[in-house]
């Protein structure tokens, strides 16, 4: 179902609202024209334009005892709900297209690595995650609430690498890898399917320009997670259901070296002195074209970053006070 930014606005705003006099929860649904069936216990709910942002591609498992949703998307909010009753909400990072359905699904218990708790607890919490400037934050957040629904769960329960949700029949292991944000998890589920969440293997590369990133730490769980032996890995956004172990490692090595690729470029750039702000002018993440309120944050932190990098390795030096260049 595609629906306009306009419709989404709206359709979200009437949510919160229910939300607020406790008249709307989620329903069961008919996913049958979009879902994806990987086995008797794991569905796919492809989200809008196969997940791309703002939407997702969501994963509702089903045990003899219990039924959880991972990410319920802004497209699953649209259309009231899941194929199933939903026990618990698997949440795998505090941003705010992950935790568009966390208040959708008022009734179910809400589950994130504990690093990300403040994220799906509250908006002040998820603004920490950000680290976005005031007035950045002030034109971003309309949109978190009114086309992302975010309600905050306070109640939300935090979860340690390695737990195991036992769902009866059919588990789902959490797999801490930080770097996109510090908590930030995948999720091994024991039918073969491997969650990959926001390594998702598109061309744009890891995203690392917030300031609970951690480019160290996202290199870290991208080697981790190449040795992830699955059926089938499922790209929170645009690449969804990747079959085979193969076609996996040659996208998961293809995405990696995407660090390298912003990492050389800026590298060239530097040929010259630049200040942080000069770099962030001239857009080594977004194409210039990109109009989003927090490019400039995301820029900056991320070139930051790959500078602080260079300094450690002696490929770059601040030749004068906030002026780099490279050695």
């Amino acid at each position: 179902m595609s629906v306009s930014v306009h419709r989404r606005g709206a359709l979200s705003l009437h949510y919160k609202v229910a939300c607020t006099i406790g008249f709307m929860g989620a329903e069961i649904v008919d996913w049958s024209d979009v879902e994806r069936k990987l086995s008797d216990q794991v569905t796919v709910l492809v989200g809008d334009k196969n997940g791309a942002y703002p939407s997702g591609n969501s994963v509702v498992i089903s045990g003899s005892g219990e039924s959880v949703i991972i990410d319920p998307s802004i497209t699953v909010v649209e259309r009231g709900g899941a194929p199933v009753a939903i026990d618990a909400v698997l949440t795998s990072h505090g941003h705010e297209d992950h935790m568009a359905g966390n208040g959708l699904f008022d009734t179910a218990r809400v589950h994130v690595h504990h690093h990300d708790l403040l994220a799906v607890q509250s908006l002040d919490g998820l603004r920490d995650v950000y680290g976005l400037p005031d007035a950045v934050w002030a034109e971003f957040e309309p949109s978190v609430v009114e086309e992302f629904s975010y309600v905050g769960r306070p109640d939300a329960i935090g979860f340690d690498d390695g737990h195991v949700f036992d769902l009866g029949g059919v588990t789902v292991e959490a797999v801490h890898l930080p770097g996109h944000t510090r908590g930030h998890s995948g999720f091994r589920i024991s039918d073969g399917t491997f969650f990959c969440s926001d390594i998702d293997l598109t061309g744009f590369g890891p995203y690392y320009g917030d300031t609970w990133s951690d480019l160290d730490q996202f290199e870290a769980s991208l080697h981790q997670i190449r040795d992830e032996d699955a059926h089938h890995y499922v790209t929170y956004h645009h690449k969804g259901i990747i079959e085979g172990r193969q076609d996996f490692v040659e996208r998961i090595d293809a995405f990696t070296s995407v660090i390298q690729r912003r990492h050389d470029e800026m590298l060239a750039f530097l040929a010259e002195p630049h200040t942080l702000d000069e770099m962030v002018r001239h857009r080594f993440v977004y194409r210039p074209s990109v109009q989003i309120p927090f490019a400039d944050s995301v820029e900056h932190r991320t070139a930051s970053l790959h500078v602080d990098r260079m300094v450690a390795r002696g490929e770059a030096a601040e030749v004068e006070p906030g002026l780099f260049q490279a050695a």
